[in-house]
């Protein structure tokens, strides 16, 4: 599909989080390296017709650095619908959930292991040694550099989290850490969604309709091959996962260099594994991670084009909290977006 001037998608613009008190949110986040930027309101009618949630939202974006993407909306709702994901699996229909660039890894593991020592309801794993790049490498032990990285999960009843630090390889586009932040971290630079769909077909919408680069596509993950997927993702012996990334067009199929952050990773698993669904629990007027937005130019174009798409539930051009034209949407996955103007 090809773009003209009028319309062009960046990679995700925000994770929205509801969350019930804005000064330990931003207090946490900023140990990431975000600061408050803007501040907004709704009103109960408003935030009904945008988000389906009939609650007075007031909203505050956090920044990260000069970042275009991979930024914070806190939303405030007075009556939030429910209590969100919490430390659910990673392995529900509906989970959501932001990755992190870091330059301490283990610094991170520090605050976790005080964090439970200490009775706060956390979930994580160490930070397991994946090669993601040139897996077919044969690398000597002590005497090749070691290429790959470090992830580890983090579960907390408002924020689910993946960090990782890489090793023996740069991506200059693909997030940019704030050295001066406490925990060394960047801004988001991919997010994630579960799925099933063994035909791919709910793949097409990304691609077809939101006009999004595929850059990686049907990479297998299985109990058997990772330590680090079989952990965060509660793998069986025998189940597995496929992956699919979705990246801002600028990016690149082939040239690694070119790789932009803001990704999308759709992490799909068979139809023969049961899976809970949690979509309720992941939507606006959920507290935790809730809501996905990405900003497009050409905002008119993309109503149009989602009003010949399979997408469900597509409301109207309306003004959101912060006074910028958006609309949402349910795609044909089961998972809600919202779409600004930029």
């Amino acid at each position: 599909m090809t773009h003209g001037q009028e319309t062009a998608i960046e990679g995700i613009y925000e994770v929205c989080i509801g969350i019930p008190d804005p000064i330990v949110a931003i207090q946490y986040w900023e140990q990431y390296g975000y600061r408050i930027g803007q501040v907004g309101e709704l009103s109960a009618q408003a935030a009904d017709k945008l988000y389906g949630v009939n609650s007075s939202l007031r909203s505050i974006r956090l920044y990260h650095q000069n970042a275009d993407h991979g930024l914070i909306r806190l939303m405030i709702w007075q009556n939030p619908t429910n209590q969100g994901l919490g430390l659910a699996s990673m392995k529900v229909k509906g989970n959501r959930w932001a990755t992190t660039l870091t330059a301490d890894a283990l610094n991170i593991l520090n605050h976790v292991e005080d964090a439970k020592a200490a009775g706060w309801p956390i979930r994580y794993t160490i930070p397991y040694w994946e090669v993601i790049y040139n897996k077919e490498r044969k690398s000597r032990p002590f005497i090749d550099s070691a290429v790959g990285v470090r992830e580890m999960l983090l579960l907390q009843p408002l924020t689910r989290q993946v960090l990782f630090q890489r090793f023996g390889y740069t991506l200059p586009h693909y997030g940019q850490i704030d050295r001066n932040a406490a925990l060394k971290t960047s801004q988001f630079t991919h997010i994630g969604m579960i799925v099933q769909d063994d035909s791919k077909e709910s793949l097409k919408f990304y691609e077809e309709v939101l006009g999004l680069l595929r850059v990686r596509d049907d990479v297998e993950t299985s109990y058997e091959s990772s330590p680090a997927g079989r952990e965060l993702f509660d793998l069986k012996p025998g189940e597995k996962f496929i992956v699919t990334a979705f990246d801002d067009p600028r990016s690149s199929k082939s040239d690694l260099m070119a790789a932009r952050s803001g990704r999308l990773y759709i992490i799909r698993f068979p139809d023969a594994i049961a899976l809970e669904s949690q979509f309720e629990a992941a939507q606006p007027g959920s507290l935790g991670m809730s809501l996905y937005t990405y900003r497009v130019r050409g905002i008119e174009a993309y109503s149009n084009r989602l009003k010949a798409s399979p997408a469900q539930n597509l409301t109207d051009i309306l003004e959101n909290e912060f006074g910028e034209k958006s609309f949402s949407f349910i795609a044909p996955d089961g998972y809600f977006w919202t779409l600004v103007e930029s």
